[in-house]
């Protein structure tokens, strides 16, 4: 049975509407590729989470913080600062070591994100954080540490491999007339190769994120993205899909799920030895069910908050996968993975 065949099998995707060359050509490119590990279907604490085929755990074990709250100097079209809102407020040093800290006595914390609102820069100022990220990563070793950058230089970058982070995040854009007309900020395009070059030369696994359709949902950008994020030794890439209900009325579109389908499939393609990941962010309902399974036959390795009919897309076509709490950017050990050929286990108590 074939992928487009297979696919009218699978009941939460039976209204869906697939794109039959496209589906042809994730058939046609899998049965050549080289084998790899299993998919990871991640379910990190960030929020609430539960299908049919996956449950959330409902422990704190991978939490979000941001250092400003909701504020954000930027407003960007595509956010508006709602991204920041579910996330943990840590406004002072003292406050969030206390609260990891406390966290940690509760038990079940694995790590944690750390992110924040940017300045007019694109810039989040973490230094006065650094000191207690040593102090965690000196009194407890396995916290596994992941930090938003934004624009950044070598010397911060440097600074932010010495306090201890395990894994750094960044946003990069293709476009000038996206970053001048969604981020309202005065940066050049170059600028987001140059923060990735600083943190590559680090020790830090460097994951960059291509936010697919973030010029008002058209696709710009998204392949200068991908050229500049091949050029570089990262650890993994993150797609994520523009979501249209953080914009004012009208403003955005929604992608077309086969566009975003076809970048998915070039970013695995293009980044062919390294992980390709589908973020947390992705428009809702019957689109991110289609954008997910063209997730899965694009043979991405990691899908973060999978929705209903992920599971039976990789059971259908072959694909052994496992069910992870941390965040998508980061593998956990054996230890702390829940693993199956075809199966899911339950969170651990």
């Amino acid at each position: 049975m074939g992928w487009s065949e297979a696919l009218r099998t699978i009941e939460p995707l039976e209204d869906a509407v697939f794109d039959p060359d496209l589906v042809g050509a994730m058939e046609a490119a899998a049965a050549t590729r080289a084998s790899r590990g299993p998919l990871r279907f991640s379910t990190p604490t960030f929020k609430e989470y539960e299908t049919s085929e996956l449950s959330g755990c409902s422990k704190g074990s991978f939490p979000a913080f941001s250092i400003t709250g909701s504020a954000c100097a930027l407003d960007c079209e595509h956010c508006r600062t709602e991204i920041l809102k579910p996330m943990i407020p840590a406004l002072r040093p003292e406050d969030f070591d206390r609260r990891v800290r406390d966290m940690i006595a509760l038990g079940g914390l694995s790590g944690f994100l750390l992110s924040g609102g940017s300045d007019k820069r694109n810039e989040i100022r973490y230094e006065r954080f650094y000191p207690v990220i040593e102090g965690l990563k000196r009194d407890f070793p396995h916290l596994k540490i992941a930090v938003h950058s934004a624009l950044t230089d070598r010397t911060r970058a440097r600074a932010m491999e010495a306090a201890g982070v395990d894994t750094v995040m960044m946003d990069v854009i293709g476009a000038e007339a996206t970053v001048r007309d969604v981020y309202h900020l005065d940066r050049r395009v170059e600028d987001f190769e140059e923060t990735l070059a600083a943190l590559c030369e680090t020790s830090m696994e460097v994951v960059p994120h291509v936010v697919i359709g973030l010029h008002f949902g058209r696709i710009l950008g998204e392949t200068r993205a991908l050229d500049m994020v091949a050029r570089h030794p990262v650890h993994s890439l993150v797609f994520v899909v523009i979501m249209p209900f953080y914009a004012r009325p009208g403003t955005f579109e929604t992608p077309d799920t086969a566009e975003v389908g076809r970048i998915l499939l070039e970013g695995r393609n293009r980044i062919a030895d390294r992980d390709v990941l589908l973020g947390c962010a992705r428009p809702a309902g019957l689109h991110k069910r289609v954008v997910d399974a063209y997730a899965v036959m694009a043979g991405l390795d990691g899908i973060a908050f999978p929705a209903e009919g992920a599971v039976e897309t990789a059971r259908l076509i072959g694909r052994p996968f496992t069910q992870q709490m941390a965040c998508c950017s980061m593998k956990e050990t054996a230890d702390g993975s829940i693993e199956g050929r075809g199966r899911i286990a339950p969170c651990a108590a």
